[in-house]
């Protein structure tokens, strides 16, 4: 049960980070124009990674 609960958490958080990337994205292209960049690439990686994590625990 619990594991249900933090996978679902996971995969609602990846989602809400996805979306935050595309939201962001005309931040970031105006950002990269002054010679800033926006990390949200990070976050998304990081979050993948965690909900794969747990898709493979539940698997096995």
């Amino acid at each position: 049960m619990e594991s249900s609960l933090y996978r679902k958490t996971v995969f609602a958080l990846y989602q809400m980070s996805v979306l935050l990337g595309i939201v962001m994205l005309p931040v970031a292209l105006a950002a990269r124009q002054v010679g800033l960049s926006v990390p949200v690439h990070r976050v998304i990686d990081r979050l993948g990674s965690a909900y794969e994590d747990t898709a493979d625990a539940v698997a096995a």
